[in-house]
């Protein structure tokens, strides 16, 4: 690998952009220096000599002034970059311009106008951000760029990803628990509980008293002879009456709301082999100020008629 960062690059690199500045240099002088050729009577040849198929005979025009002058321009501009601007080699320019330096440059600009827009969000509330209509404007348009790739433009999830416009969460939906998921993530983990279940008869049963605990469609049977496994196994995270617990992130089993599917083989298939699920922490892309606004915005849209001013 030394190879590739050895200072002979950087001269070749001269070589290749000095000789292409040489040449086109030296092509435009001989062609400024073209002249009209005369033939043997006296009148102007404007041919190279070349015949082809007895009467085809290829011109040699000189240059029009103004394509020189565009020529002569254009050498000037390069040579003119090349001093100011990092081109050859390894030459940093007089202006010491980078690319990194432009973007940081950049970005400190663009934070300086930012943070004169979040200072007057510093001391409000979520709750009274969600009714500031420039706050929900600025929230909403965070949520599309970074939010909305998972949980959908509109907020309403898919399979796997939770919806944010109804009550129901999973660690919950207090304005100080939705900007602590949004600062540092989640990690939901479903163990693989089939073992502990037993065979794959009473992991049947058990999916069916599960589906009985929102008045789903089930094999009431089934579901009798699961309801003493499920307070055994499962009743250890999700209680004994399957309303989940938000402390660790265990979901309500008693509603209808199907976070990674519904019906007897979704269910099944999460105690037979688990679930993760990962929430990405925001913290390194989104400043404190910006979760902040994020924040109210998703409160909102679980809140609409407290937030109605803001829409």
């Amino acid at each position: 690998m030394s190879d590739f960062i050895s200072s002979a690059w950087s001269w070749y690199v001269i070589g290749i952009v000095v000789f292409g500045l040489v040449y086109c240099a030296f092509v435009l002088i001989g062609a400024a220096k073209h002249k009209v050729v005369y033939d043997a009577q006296g009148n102007v040849d404007k041919t190279t000599g070349h015949v082809w198929d007895g009467d085809l005979r290829e011109l040699n025009n000189p240059l029009p002034r103004w394509w020189l002058m565009l020529f002569i321009m254009t050498l000037v501009f390069a040579v003119a970059y090349l001093v100011l601007y990092p081109g050859l080699g390894d030459y940093k320019g007089k202006l010491n311009w980078t690319q990194v330096g432009q973007l940081e440059a950049e970005l400190t600009k663009a934070k300086a106008e930012q943070d004169k827009i979040f200072a007057k969000f510093k001391n409000a509330s979520v709750e009274d951000l969600s009714r500031d209509p420039q706050a929900h404007a600025i929230g909403e348009r965070l949520f599309l760029n970074n939010c909305a790739a998972c949980h959908g433009s509109n907020a309403k999830g898919a399979k796997g990803f939770p919806n944010l416009t109804d009550n129901d969460w999973i660690h919950g939906g207090s304005p100080e628990k939705i900007v602590e998921t949004i600062t540092h993530g989640r990690r939901g983990q479903m163990p693989v509980m089939a073992p502990a279940v037993g065979t794959p008869e009473e992991v049947r049963q058990v999916a069916n008293y599960v589906l009985s605990l929102s008045g789903s469609g089930h094999n009431s049977i089934m579901a009798e002879l699961g309801k003493d496994k499920f307070k055994k196994v499962c009743a250890a995270c999700h209680g004994p009456e399957g309303k989940g617990n938000q402390a660790i992130g265990a979901p309500n089993l008693s509603d209808k709301i199907w976070l990674h599917g519904y019906g007897e083989e979704a269910i099944m298939a999460m105690v037979n082999k688990g679930k993760l699920n990962v929430m990405p922490a925001q913290d390194r892309r989104l400043s404190d100020d910006q979760i902040k606004v994020v924040a109210s915005y998703v409160w909102s849209l679980s809140h609409p008629t407290q937030t109605a001013s803001a829409k």
